[in-house]
């Protein structure tokens, strides 16, 4: 019996048609789909191990390197730069005035930012007007506006004097940054200055996020204005909340300009936190092996806080 042939060709030609390649194997594409990614987060990581990942790493590096008064290294300390700088008699003041700066910085301007996120919620004339103008102490350079408190705080010519003692509160002129106290409220409040514009729209983002319908709930409910903020918006807030409260902590302990540019930490140290007091171990007391050291400490501080603040929040979501 003849055996059929079932080879397809071309219509007209009688030439057989050529065999379609093979489809591509389902693991190749599947390395590929997985490999993807990588090409869109490849600039991101690579932008985050340079100026991140490397810096620490070097940061680490020199903390446990002996470094001469020039730069140079001259071999490995061991921990000895760490011994030397918790030798330091000015350490646990600096460290409990950072504590201060850094509760005292944040939690005011998380309060103050609760209460304008709210005003800027509501609808009254010149509501765009309002927030365009909160946004200028954020987008002014923050050595700037230390510069013209600093002026503005002069006992001489600043008009913080002059406008007290107009109000009769004030007998004579009183110099606001000589004094360690005083220098360190009246940079606390420039600190809280210029956060409040980035916090206020973290949390305004966050009111505008909640759906009018839980409102109009919690009112058929009978819940009044107080129940349905302590009840409603707080718990809803709590995300922007986060953000708002960790990015504050990391911008607040590393602040150095509004610091430097009013009192340059003085006087002494008598104003001075973690961020500025490495400077001076660095170019003052020519030890940059303990300046790298304290910098280490800076950083476990501030990766120390933000761990145990995500930790008590998402405790406080599981209970819930």
């Amino acid at each position: 019996m003849a055996v059929q042939d079932v080879t397809p060709r071309a219509a007209g030609t009688g030439r057989p048609v050529p065999a379609a390649p093979p489809p591509p194997s389902r693991r190749g594409r599947g390395s590929w789909r997985a490999l993807e990614p990588l090409l869109w987060l490849g600039p991101a990581v690579l932008l985050i191990l340079t100026m991140v990942v490397w810096p620490v790493f070097e940061m680490a590096r020199t903390s446990l390197t002996r470094v001469s008064s020039t730069g140079l290294s001259e071999g490995f300390a061991g921990l000895r730069n760490y011994t030397d700088l918790f030798a330091e008699d000015d350490l646990p003041g600096v460290l409990l005035r950072t504590l201060v700066w850094v509760v005292g910085v944040v939690t005011v301007t998380i309060v103050v930012s609760l209460g304008l996120s709210q005003l800027l919620n509501s609808r009254f004339p010149g509501r765009r007007l309002v927030r365009w103008a909160l946004i200028v102490p954020w987008a002014s350079s923050v050595l700037m506006t230390a510069l013209i408190w600093r002026w503005m705080l002069n006992d001489f010519y600043g008009v913080v004097n002059r406008l007290l003692m107009d109000l009769g509160v004030l007998d004579a002129p009183v110099n606001w940054l000589a004094h360690p106290g005083q220098a360190l409220v009246a940079m606390m409040g420039v600190a809280v200055f210029v956060s409040l514009p980035f916090t206020s729209f973290v949390l305004l983002a966050g009111l505008q996020s909640i759906p009018a319908e839980v409102y109009e709930a919690a009112r058929v409910d009978g819940a009044g204005p107080v129940r349905g903020y302590l009840g409603i918006t707080l718990p809803l807030l709590r995300p922007s909340l986060v953000v708002a409260a960790i990015i504050n902590v990391i911008n607040v302990f590393n602040s150095f300009p509004i610091i430097w540019a009013m009192t340059r930490g003085g006087p002494g140290f008598a104003t001075d936190t973690t961020t500025t007091y490495l400077y001076k171990l660095a170019f003052d007391n020519q030890s940059v092996g303990e300046s790298a050291a304290m910098a280490v400490v800076n950083f476990g501080l501030v990766l120390a806080v933000v761990l145990v603040y995500l930790r008590v929040v998402r405790r406080q979501e599981d209970t819930e």
